[in-house]
């Protein structure tokens, strides 16, 4: 099944670059909607929880390796995707705290019935 970009799991899912079809994904739906529930639908959020836990198992499972002719760094690789989730950490904090200079105020209720003598 095609996965579907205009839905929060696959924002979620493009973002952590989970987008491997058929071959496999590395998370299943069920887990992108607990990260999505966790971080209260924030899609940034949630990438960037998915991110810190692949690279929490990349660092248990993967460790540092090296054979004759092939090396593998799970270390680095976690700290390149826990910089990745902190840069969407910040981009999240940064849309929640963007400050907004108007309000929007209603003028239904603006000219009340002691004020209609001024506004013919």
């Amino acid at each position: 099944m095609a996965i579907d970009y205009e839905t929060p799991l696959g924002e979620v899912r493009l973002l952590i670059s989970d987008i491997d079809e058929p071959d496999g994904l590395l998370l299943t739906d069920e887990m992108i909607n607990a990260f999505l529930r966790m971080a209260s639908d924030n899609v940034n959020r949630a990438a960037a929880k998915a991110l810190t836990t692949i690279a929490a198992s990349e660092v248990l499972v993967s460790k540092y390796i090296r054979t004759q002719d092939l090396s593998t760094d799970g270390p680095k690789v976690s700290a390149e995707l826990r910089a990745l989730a902190a840069s969407l950490l910040a981009e999240a904090d940064a849309a929640d705290n963007a400050v907004s200079f108007f309000e929007i105020v209603p003028f239904e209720d603006a000219f009340h019935k002691e004020a209609s003598e001024y506004y013919l």
